[in-house]
């Protein structure tokens, strides 16, 4: 104890010191009894009135003789504690801890501390309602960690889909990590997952990293987390990473080749010893996960040019599975359309519907004829966009992005430019007088556009586009 303050404390006279404790027993919330080494009460605080009903008129009394069931005399000879005692008197019911007060060696008393059930019960449905919330965490936790797709629903008629998909399943279950290389938007995070799926690890979970989009500064924090203190504004008691979440499961690299030099010397000892440490620790954890990697860059090229390490990528290209692009495959297109319509039913909350969307035998084959550079990434957002765009349940090459209308004329333009322009242009021009027609016969004000429109078959919103289009001013 420093020398000033033991002055302090040494000027006060016995008395002031016994006030003092006195002062902090009687702030306690909880009940507070002291027998001294004879049995006899020497204190008790209000909280113990409360409590138990035992007035203070029990001071200097032997509680055995106001209390005959008391067990805190019996400490004063076994000296073992005793916690959460149940007592029942007067209608009064309260849990009871008790130990022995031992200075030198020597019992001079013992205390007891008691809560009343009240208490005890209200803490005791906090912890419940505490631990029903840590459940619903977890369980919402859980769901934005599961896979969602499988083998079964990759759509894949032959060629170089349908070997990938051979070899997903044989793999599934084996602990080797997977590489799934090919060009952005063919579906490798739906391949990690449908493996994840397959495998005995389906109801662990899948956790899904992107390695591009996030800072590389950040990126071996997120993925090993970091222990308390270990930089600025660290959270305290640290923070699990991504490899730890996904323990038992799966982890999913994305975009492995954007991965800095040096993250990729502690990912390669992950595969290596199966153990990870967390930022700013020196101990390691052991885990167990399965690593899935994708990347469309080539890996092989980022070796040579020093970008990528090479054990790294032999160690992750055991087992490799290549996707085509879409145009490799436009075979698969139609499939891939109507499940692509079916999906956008239950996206436009019509799946209750008895209506079902088509597409018209034009529009599909100016889809099977373009080229994808986004590949089914592409494809999905352009049948989504066609869905919320038609103006009945069959999808028309009007209802196609600018970007796929654009196409479908350089087609007919590509064949024979001066034959498909003017048929171009005629059809165009019929349309023109039709649409002039039609507003003559019904008026220019809106509610007469409105009927037009509904006579045209088409939107009041696709009926003004068409009049900006042709330059008509009605």
């Amino acid at each position: 104890m420093p020398e000033r303050i033991k002055n302090q404390y040494t000027e006060f006279s016995l008395e002031k010191q016994i006030d003092w404790w006195k002062a902090i027993v009687h702030s306690i919330n909880d009940g507070v009894l002291v027998i001294d080494h004879e049995g006899f009460v020497r204190l008790i605080n209000p909280e113990y009135t409360q409590i138990t009903g035992v007035t203070p008129d029990i001071i200097g009394k032997k509680l055995r003789e106001y209390r005959p069931g008391a067990q805190l005399p019996e400490i004063l000879i076994d000296r073992k504690c005793r916690v959460g005692v149940y007592r029942k008197t007067d209608k009064r019911e309260y849990i009871v801890d008790m130990a022995p007060i031992i200075i030198n060696d020597k019992v001079i008393g013992a205390v007891s501390v008691c809560k009343s059930l009240t208490e005890v019960h209200k803490l005791s449905l906090e912890l419940k309602k505490n631990g029903e919330k840590l459940n619903q965490l977890k369980n919402k936790i859980d769901s934005l960690y599961q896979a969602k797709y499988t083998l079964n629903q990759i759509i894949g008629r032959n060629g170089g889909l349908k070997e990938a998909v051979y070899v997903a399943e044989r793999v599934a279950n084996a602990i080797l990590p997977i590489l799934i290389t090919g060009e952005s938007g063919t579906g490798k995070e739906l391949f990690a997952q449908a493996i994840h799926n397959e495998s005995s690890r389906k109801d662990q979970p899948f956790i899904p990293v992107n390695c591009a989009a996030i800072p590389s500064a950040l990126l071996e924090s997120e993925l090993f987390g970091y222990g308390d203190g270990a930089f600025t504004n660290a959270k305290k008691g640290g923070k699990i990473g991504l490899f730890e979440m996904a323990n038992n499961g799966t982890i999913f690299l994305d975009e492995i080749g954007d991965m800095s030099y040096d993250l990729q010397a502690k990912l390669l000892r992950v595969l290596q010893e199966r153990k990870i440490r967390r930022v700013g620790e020196t101990n390691e954890r052991s885990i167990d996960v399965r690593i899935i990697a994708a990347t469309h860059r080539d890996l092989q090229q980022l070796v040579k040019k020093t970008h990528f390490r090479e054990d790294l990528f032999y160690r992750l290209n055991v087992i490799t599975l290549q996707l085509p692009p879409l145009r490799e495959r436009k075979e698969d297109i139609s499939d891939l359309i109507y499940s692509m319509l079916r999906s956008s039913q239950v996206n436009l909350s019509i799946e209750n519907s008895p209506y079902e969307y088509t597409i018209s035998r034009e529009t599909m084959n100016l889809l099977e004829q373009y080229e994808w550079p986004g590949n089914v990434r592409e494809l999905k957002n352009v049948i989504d966009y066609a869905s919320c765009m038609a103006e009945g349940t069959e999808i028309k090459i009007e209802h196609l992005p600018e970007l796929i209308i654009k196409k479908h004329v350089s087609i007919y333009e590509s064949k024979d430019h001066s034959t498909k322009q003017s048929l171009k242009e005629a059809m165009e021009e019929t349309e023109r007088k039709f649409i002039i027609e039609t507003l003559k016969r019904f008026g220019s004000d809106i509610e007469e556009k409105k009927k037009a429109a509904n006579s045209l078959g088409i939107s009041l919103a696709t009926l003004y586009n068409k009049l900006k289009r042709y330059n008509i001013d009605f």
